[in-house]
């Protein structure tokens, strides 16, 4: 009797007062959340499963009792707004994680509330509501633009040029002024990256590149290391980025990850969904769908590595977030920096223009929530034996990661890195004074650093001194290596015909590989790239580091010409020096595909040796 009671009793609770009190609740946790940094992902696990669970019993709730929560007043919009932060959580919770599950999730719900019009009744009359359906629009695109759903980013950048000519007619008292450099932004962006730059995906594709159970073991190798975590920081005066995902940190961050099984060759169309009763990963609500996360996730692969991704930091935020990271990087994890900035010190080659003004996405989007070749290359080899106390003769060298107005409060020097070398470091460092950072060699505080340094000065034409209009040059070498030699050549898209560009990409692939079991099996290879080869990652970027170097040796305007050439410390084998006919023979069968040997100085050696393999085919 008193249990029915009870139950008397809380049926006369008006249902539209307990929405509003799940609403509340969850708005709470949702602000906080919201606000977490991308580092620390353990401390915040527990958290983020308790925001899940609200939204869990919120969205549930609303589906049980729409008809009298309508009769009550319930908007449309307002079921858009939960769907629309059950995505913003999906999306956080893989920039934290990297799990490519809830990146999946995200595009689900997003697709979801865009299908269904969720904030298109009133949308005109309400300016808050079009600032929402703006917001919506901008976040989707960044969702669909790191899952390559560019068919989707397509249609969304017209929704939000016709949407925002439509805000100014109806709200012409109202500024609309940053959301047009929005528009700018991804309409940039997309013309940056257009369809010939990802024919191959960015993604490791075990479709395309070897399983890692079948990479070659480098049997001399003492320890194993896998890429654990990442810390990715690219800012560079008026480069090319939309929000605060810049071209060349968008490659990367798709570089080291794995390519979903078999999405990338599915293009007919997006799952089918819509918001519905279904549960979905962690118990949180998912829509009612083909359950496309099956594309997501291979269960015979790794989990990816995690990354952070910083713009603009402040220095003490990235070293702090750099200090994070090394704490939490497992026993046999090494941890990959990459930096991407223009420089300053007093043997430069360049001097790049002051700094431009902070992400308007950044600001608004969360407001309401050798000798053996008679070619004479000179590379520039730190001498480990004189790096010892050039560590405070590089202070005058810093990657600005921030405007320059700050002076060197925005400054990244060498040795603020040297207390994080007590862990194993990966560096890839783009920019004109990268060689700067060749002091960090044997002034280490316990493991040696993997260093990929750029060069001082780029092969192709410039917007200025160190940008181009596609991004850098070495990062594009690191992440979409065929692509980044067909550019230097001259040529676009429009030039290249599929079955040429096949043909190369084919050969390019095999000889990468070829590369890596030699690589494998040299007796000289330092125990530095010797504990990093097994890693798929950091070997694809190893391999792509010596094409990438041979390439610019061997270029005609750049040839013999040190500050057009990468470096690497420690040093690679002699046999994989641009020198030698193993490397000069790629370079000149690639060049011949596209009938631009001209375009190159090879050895007589490796000419001759390719004229006689021809005669004799």
């Amino acid at each position: 009797m008193s249990q029915q009671n009870s139950n008397s009793s809380s049926n006369n609770i008006p249902v539209s007062e307990v929405y509003w009190t799940l609403v509340a609740k969850a708005d709470k946790k949702f602000s906080k959340i919201r606000d977490l940094p991308y580092y620390q992902r353990n401390r915040y696990d527990t958290y983020f499963y308790k925001v899940f669970k609200v939204y869990t019993q919120l969205w549930k709730f609303q589906q049980e009792n729409r008809q009298k929560l309508v009769e009550a007043g319930l908007k449309r919009w307002e079921i858009g707004d939960i769907a629309s932060r059950i995505g913003q959580l999906y999306f956080g919770q893989y920039m934290r994680t990297s799990e490519a599950s809830y990146l999946s999730e995200s595009y689900i719900f997003y697709e979801a509330v865009l299908t269904r019009e969720y904030f298109k009744d009133g949308m005109f009359q309400d300016v808050n509501l079009s600032n929402k359906q703006l917001r919506f629009l901008a976040r989707f695109m960044t969702v669909c633009l790191v899952l390559n759903r560019h068919d989707m980013v397509f249609q969304l950048v017209n929704q939000l040029k016709m949407l925002l000519d439509e805000c100014k007619r109806a709200f012409q008292e109202t500024d609309f002024k940053e959301w047009k450099l929005v528009v700018q932004e991804i309409v940039k962006f997309r013309k940056a990256y257009p369809a010939f730059m990802h024919i191959r995906p960015l993604r490791y594709s075990v479709v395309l590149d070897l399983h890692p159970d079948c990479l070659p073991q480098v049997v001399e190798a003492k320890r194993k290391l896998r890429l654990r975590d990442a810390l990715l920081c690219s800012y560079h005066p008026n480069e090319v980025k939309y929000s605060e995902l810049t071209l060349d940190t968008f490659r990367m961050l798709q570089c080291l990850e794995w390519e979903p099984s078999g999405s990338f060759y599915q293009t007919g169309g997006v799952p089918p969904s819509g918001v519905g009763t279904g549960i979905g990963q962690n118990g949180a609500p998912g829509p009612s769908r083909v359950n496309y996360s099956q594309d997501i996730s291979d269960p015979t692969l790794p989990p990816n590595p995690r990354k952070s991704i910083l713009y603009r930091p402040s220095v003490t935020n990235y070293l702090a977030v750099l200090a994070t990271n090394c704490e939490e990087l497992s026993h046999d994890g090494v941890l990959l920096l990459y930096l991407s900035a223009a420089g300053s010190s007093q043997n430069s080659f360049s001097s790049p223009s002051h700094g431009a003004g902070r992400s308007f996405m950044s600001r608004v989007g969360d407001s309401e929530a050798s000798s053996t070749s008679s070619l004479n290359f000179e590379f520039e080899i730190a001498n480990p034996t004189s790096a010892k106390g050039n560590c405070l003769s590089e202070q005058s060298s810093c990657l600005y990661i921030g405007s320059r107005s700050s002076g060197g409060l925005n400054g990244i020097y060498p040795c603020d890195l040297l207390p994080f070398t007590r862990r194993p470091l990966f560096l890839v460092i783009d920019s004109d004074i990268s060689k700067s950072f060749t002091a960090l060699s044997g002034s280490e505080k316990g493991e040696s650093v993997a260093m990929l340094l750029s060069p001082a000065m780029s092969p192709l034409p410039t917007v200025d001194s160190s940008r181009q209009p596609s991004g850098s040059s070495f990062t594009s070498f690191l992440t979409i290596p065929l692509q980044a030699f067909i550019l230097m050549l001259g040529f676009t898209g429009s030039d290249i015909d599929m079955d040429m560009y096949d043909k190369a990409d084919k050969l390019l692939s095999s000889s990468l590989n070829e590369w890596g079991l030699l690589l494998a099996a040299s007796d000289n290879l330092n125990p530095v790239w010797a504990q990093t080869l097994g890693d798929p990652f950091l070997r694809r970027l190893i391999l792509r580091f010596i094409f990438c170097r041979t390439v610019l040796a061997l270029y005609a305007p750049t040839f013999n010409k040190t500050e057009f050439l990468p470096e690497c410390i420690p040093s690679l084998p002699d046999a994989f020096l641009p020198t030698s006919d193993t490397c000069q023979r790629i370079v000149l069968q690639l060049a011949d595909i596209f009938g631009a040997t001209s375009k190159f100085n090879f050895s007589e050696e490796t000419t001759m040796l390719s004229d006689s393999r021809s005669q004799e085919n």
